[in-house]
């Protein structure tokens, strides 16, 4: 089958290309077609992933991304590449050769094709489409990722504990999990951290920068992933991958797998001090922190005020300056926090879900004051008194309760 498809620069415009008659691909010459129809035929297929390559080559490549073989250094930085045309690539970081410069915005590029995908940035232009949910991406690598949502594949694996990933770079950042070492140290306290974006995030916190601001509103946030998906719940609302269980929205696939857990009740992230479960390792880490921890880093500059976490220094300092920095959009009424603002739209505008108690039907405008009360329905009361044997439903009950051990009680 011939085709013909036009080119830009030196190439002839009228230029024949020839086709595959399975899925349309167009290529320059017939020995790229015939190279191209070995992935039809299986006959270069991963044994581990069962992706098809076109020849010998490419499938020896391609299994490198399991193994984690990256045979080719970096002279200047020592960086190792699996390929040897992204170190070909990296090498014009340390060279500066950017001769590809954007027109819209003079952002230079070491190739031309780094530029025409950057393009699409000022275009909007996103033409690979998936099939399945209809979603647009400017790069076909993203497609080919977002794939994985659907079909499951994880072909990324820790060859440590055997737990499978669906891109090289979360596997990558797994692997940290497994190191005992923590060399990042923060020099405004005794923290540690095994990787040094960590570290880089958690700097910000005792500086206070929010370096990455909305555009679009008014917003600022520490990282850049908090302000993408910011972006993508509050401006584009694109949410995506919804819960097959009770139909909720995320923005991101791994907020909608912490979800699930909830759903099915998969609790393995155990705290070593109480042995209570938990369905994600930073509700560990935070119980760990509230419940078992006396530490109270942040301090109120007005009244000294000591608190365990910087989200509690923050709603107590708008005590002081009577600051309502969350305002609605369909009226003129502001709020202190956002849990108040999202209480008043839904009882107010009806903006949002309401969350209804499974026994009794009540109904809740915020997760938490939800559990609060299935707890009392269950008879579950998780807060215990380190100097008694009294449980409580809540923290706020046992912070009360704790006061009667004390020496200073009147």
């Amino acid at each position: 089958m011939i085709c013909v498809f036009a080119h830009t620069g030196t190439k002839n415009p009228e230029e024949k290309l020839y086709s595959c008659d399975q899925c349309d691909k167009c290529f320059s010459s017939q020995s790229s077609l015939y190279s191209h129809r070995n992935i039809h035929t299986s006959k270069y297929k991963c044994t581990e992933c069962g992706k098809c390559l076109n020849g010998k080559s490419t499938l020896a490549v391609h299994m490198r991304s399991h193994s984690g073989q990256k045979p080719f250094e970096c002279t200047v930085c020592k960086k190792r590449f699996a390929r040897s045309s992204s170190l070909l690539k990296h090498s014009r970081i340390h060279s500066g050769d950017k001769a590809n410069k954007c027109l819209v915005c003079n952002k230079a590029f070491s190739r031309l094709d780094d530029l025409s995908t950057h393009m699409r940035v000022h275009t909007g232009d996103k033409p690979f489409e998936c099939h399945v949910c209809h979603k647009a991406f400017s790069r076909r690598n993203h497609l080919n990722t977002h794939m994985r949502v659907h079909t499951g594949d994880k072909p990324y694996k820790c060859h440590i504990c055997n737990k499978a990933f669906n891109r090289s770079e979360h596997v990558n950042r797994h692997m940290t999990v497994h190191r005992e070492d923590k060399p990042y140290k923060c020099q405004l306290c005794d923290k540690a951290f095994k990787r040094c974006e960590q570290l880089t995030n958690h700097t910000r916190i005792h500086i206070g920068e929010k370096a990455y601001k909305c555009h679009l509103c008014d917003k600022a946030f520490n990282q850049s992933e908090s302000l993408n998906h910011h972006h993508k719940r509050f401006h584009m609302g694109d949410i995506p991958y919804t819960c097959y269980v009770c139909d909720k929205s995320f923005s991101c696939s791994a907020y909608l797998n912490k979800h699930i857990r909830i759903h099915m009740g998969d609790k393995p992230y155990k705290c070593s001090l109480c042995n209570k479960g938990f369905n994600n390792p930073s509700r560990l880490k935070r119980h760990k922190h509230y419940v078992h921890s006396d530490r109270r880093p942040f301090h109120c500059m007005f009244c000294q005020k000591m608190f365990k976490e910087k989200c509690g220094l923050e709603r107590h300092v708008l005590v002081h300056t009577n600051e309502k920095p969350h305002s609605c959009t369909h009226c003129s009424d502001r709020f202190t926090s956002s849990k108040q603002l999202k209480s008043h739209l839904l009882k107010s505008h009806n903006e949002g879900t309401w969350l209804v108690c499974n026994f009794c039907g009540k109904k809740f405008g915020n997760s938490s004051y939800l559990k609060q009360h299935v707890r009392r329905h269950e008879r579950v009361k998780p807060y215990v008194c380190s100097q008694c044997p009294k449980c409580f439903y809540t923290a706020s009950k046992l912070k009360s309760h704790v006061f009667v051990h004390s020496d200073n009680r009147v």
